[in-house]
């Protein structure tokens, strides 16, 4: 799918302060990448949209906004072209039309065993409790 390739023209970027252990690099330098994407503003097509609204994202909004930061590397470059490479990743799992699942009845075989460990099992819980002087 060539068109849901994305580029550095589809994305908004900001610079900010990375977090955590630099040294005095990381007070001083702006090296982490923040990336936002509006879903619905997107040339995406409309059933990669919905999709990609409907996955259970904490990087997605509920104004269908992507935001993804990117902080693992020393130079902007690197955390632009991985946090763009985390949005890909994003709307290429959206892209994929899930599979229809078929209903199928269990087989013999399983239903079989399903009810043999609940009689083993019934069976462990049986020899339980108080002991009885006979």
């Amino acid at each position: 799918m060539a068109s849901l390739r994305l580029t550095d023209d589809d994305v908004e970027w900001s610079a900010v302060r990375a977090q955590g252990a630099g040294g005095q690099n990381v007070n001083k330098v702006s090296n982490a990448a923040v990336l936002r994407f509006d879903i619905g503003a997107s040339r995406l097509p409309e059933a990669v949209k919905a999709r990609l609204r409907a996955q259970a994202d904490q990087r997605i909004s509920s104004e269908g906004v992507v935001v993804i930061k990117a902080q693992d590397h020393r130079s902007l470059p690197l955390n632009r072209r991985e946090a763009l490479q985390r949005l890909q990743a994003l709307v290429d799992q959206a892209a994929t039309v899930p599979r229809r699942r078929v209903a199928t009845r269990p087989t013999a075989g399983s239903r079989e065993r399903r009810l043999k460990s609940k009689a083993e099992r019934a069976g462990v819980k049986a020899t339980r409790g108080r002991v009885t002087a006979d």
